[in-house]
């Protein structure tokens, strides 16, 4: 009888291990979406990957380097390195350059509604109808660029992000001009 009640208690435990388990599962690896958080979710590809969820993959496994976005700039390698306690190391100039946040504007006399521009956007920031002329919805664009190349008219062009105030930041100190004065 003591050997059926161990094995019954042994079942009983396997049970409850099993829905603990189950109930309390980790879904994802919480580094890569700690390391998602912190990149610009631009998905244009710049760092040699598909998009950003990708690309943090790949730096959580070690297979990339914190240093290969160009939309997150000099502040999102400095964000990833605190992050993964690593030090912070310059833009990888081979994936591009850090530049001003873009919006893509379509001219739209120009537009011929092909819808290239559409299938292109990896963000879905771009509203039109076959033959119809489209737009982009300026709050979801992430300056991607990568509507730009199959546009058949070229009316599309990359401008800089009108600043509100909503956008507006403090323009950082030089502290070169400090040093010198004292």
């Amino acid at each position: 009888m003591s050997f059926l009640f161990v094995i019954l208690l042994f079942v009983g435990l396997g049970v409850l291990l099993g829905y603990v388990a189950i109930r309390f599962k980790v879904k994802g690896d919480p580094i890569v979406d700690q390391i998602d958080a912190v990149l610009p979710q631009t998905q244009c590809g710049q760092c040699n990957f598909p998009g950003c969820r990708p690309y943090a993959q790949a730096i959580a496994s070690g297979e990339a380097d914190i240093n290969q976005c160009p939309p997150g700039g000099e502040a999102g390698i400095l964000a990833l390195a605190d992050l993964l306690g690593v030090e912070p190391k310059p833009l990888n100039e081979e994936n591009g350059v850090e530049a001003a946040t873009l919006v893509a504007v379509i001219d739209e006399n120009t537009c011929i509604g092909c819808k290239l521009c559409i299938q292109a956007c990896p963000v879905d920031a771009i509203l039109g109808a076959p033959k119809h002329m489209h737009t982009v919805i300026e709050a979801e664009c992430t300056g991607c660029d990568l509507c730009i190349p199959p546009c058949p008219v070229e009316c599309i062009t990359m401008e800089p992000v009108a600043k509100t105030l909503t956008l507006w930041q403090w323009k950082k100190p030089d502290i070169s001009q400090e040093r010198n004065a004292s």
